[in-house]
């Protein structure tokens, strides 16, 4: 009986603990009353595991007509999750002293210390005295790994033949981390197809175009108009964030009773999305802040890839042209050999592609994703977006879902012989998730030629080296009305 009761006792312990991590995790949201789940709002930095089923409830799905057959799948993906980069690294050793700094100076102001978290004394950098940072740690080897077998799984018809080059094409930019990515996602799509170990893995292909030319995964690094737009613009940037650091700033102040600086709390929230998205731990950086708070630094950081990467500026995406027109002639090619009756396994079933954040965001704005009412006519039109609105207010732009690690676009071409009024559809997945297309009458299943001429022709006409190196003058930035001190509910327009 003794057993049993000391038995009974460590369940109920274990099970007081394991509600204690959970809510550690989810809090109720201070002003939706929703959960809140802070890995849910890392932006850029969010797990794919975490994030890749968050998607909008209200939108059905079209129904694919009995009778469709997938016949060739592009993809878009970003890499796995990544360690730090040696910069951020440094980043985070400077706080590291500065937060010793802050509690001696406390200790020294007789300052109480109570409301300190014990976390916080003597806190070192969990990544400090490492000397190379941004590689694919063996979190982001699963995302990619598994991505590729539930790919597989779904698409059984494009995934059914011998591996060859010409027929599976992988590509990756020359950053490691994209390329381990995609050797990742390679050994999970050809394991049992080969004669390599117990797994009979087999050897594939992934080849790179060097960082000085590779327009189609790396457009950003020789764009010289898109470095020149992002140079001028982030002082305007850095202005817009200002405000939000400093509110918060003066919160955990007067929270924790330490003199913190707006550098401090820039420094502790990267290290809260280190922690929570490659270490799991929720309750030490991440746990400083509110809910409210942790929802305005997101919004930071998503204001920060709209601006620089997205919507802010057509020229953002617009330099993506030539990975549009890319996944344009694949489809072309695999109707020109389904139409011509080709010999199975003669031609390319799927190109698959792995890169960055930078390539997706644009991508994805190519595509015309995350758009509402008539945002899609004005980016048409070249006309500026209005900058996602601040938390509470909802918004679609959220680097969280947009961009998480592994994040991916897939494009799935079906052919519809039965369909009397179009032979050929592309099937649209975001993260793995039919996604509605504005240029589409806002559905995911859509008509070639519809796909083609309303989403892909409006932007070929616009050449990589004019949109890149035909010399613009780049307007100077104005103060928005963020800026100026108006309401801070307000979505400014930018201004660029």
């Amino acid at each position: 009986m003794r057993l049993r009761r000391v038995m009974s006792a460590v369940v109920l312990v274990q099970a007081i603990l394991a509600l204690f991590r959970l809510t550690s995790v989810v809090c109720s949201h201070p002003v939706s009353g929703d959960l809140f789940d802070v890995r849910q709002h890392l932006s850029t930095v969010s797990s794919y595991d975490v994030v890749k089923d968050i998607v909008d409830d209200s939108y059905v799905p079209a129904n694919i007509p009995d009778g469709c057959t997938p016949i060739h799948l592009n993809l878009v993906a970003r890499h796995g999750t990544r360690s730090p980069t040696k910069k951020r690294m440094k980043e985070l050793d400077g706080l590291a002293a500065s937060l010793q700094v802050l509690i001696s100076n406390a200790k020294e102001g007789k300052v109480s210390l109570q409301k300190v978290p014990d976390w916080l004394f003597g806190w070192k950098s969990p990544w400090r005295g490492k000397l190379k940072g941004g590689e694919l740690i063996s979190k982001g080897e699963d995302e990619l790994y598994d991505l590729a077998i539930r790919t597989r799984e779904r698409f059984p018809h494009i995934f059914s033949h011998d591996y060859h080059p010409d027929v599976y094409s992988i590509r990756a930019t020359q950053v490691p981390r994209a390329s381990a990515s995609a050797v990742a996602f390679g050994i999970g799509l050809f394991s049992g197809k080969g004669s390599l170990g117990l797994g009979k893995h087999r050897a594939f292909a992934v080849i790179s175009e060097s960082r000085a030319s590779d327009i189609l995964l790396r457009f950003y690094d020789i764009c010289q108009n898109y470095k020149d737009y992002r140079e001028s613009q982030e002082p305007a940037v850095k202005k817009l964030k200002e405000p939000i650091f400093e509110d918060i700033k003066d919160a955990l102040s007067t929270r924790y009773l330490l003199n913190f600086t707006r550098q401090d709390i820039s420094s502790l929230w990267f290290l809260c999305k280190q922690e929570a998205s490659l270490l799991g731990i929720t309750d030490q950086a991440c746990g400083l802040f509110n809910p409210f708070e942790v929802a305005m630094l997101e919004w930071t950081d998503d204001i920060e890839v709209f601006i620089l990467k997205g919507y802010g500026n057509s020229l953002n995406y617009r330099m993506g042209v030539p990975l549009l027109k890319d996944v344009l002639e694949s489809m072309e090619f695999a109707i020109k050999a389904n139409e011509e009756a080709h010999p199975r396994g003669s031609f390319e079933k799927a190109r698959l592609r792995f890169a960055h954040a930078e390539t997706i965001v644009p991508f994805s704005c190519l595509l015309g994703l995350f758009l509402k009412g008539t945002e899609f006519e004005m980016i048409q039109r070249q006309q500026p977006l209005e900058l996602p609105p601040k938390p509470p207010q909802r918004r679609n732009w959220r680097g969280s879902i947009m961009v998480p690690f592994a994040g991916n676009n897939m494009l799935v071409l079906y052919n519809c012989p039965a369909n009397s009024s179009s032979k050929y559809y592309v099937h649209v997945l975001h993260n793995e998730h039919p996604i509605p297309m504005p240029g589409c009458n806002n559905t995911d299943f859509c008509p070639f030629d519809v796909f083609k001429e309303n989403i892909v022709m409006p932007h070929l006409k616009y050449e990589y080296n004019t949109v890149c190196n035909v010399k613009v003058v780049q307007p100077k930035s104005k103060p928005s009305k963020f800026s100026q001190g108006t309401d801070r509910t307000e979505s400014p327009k930018v201004e660029l």
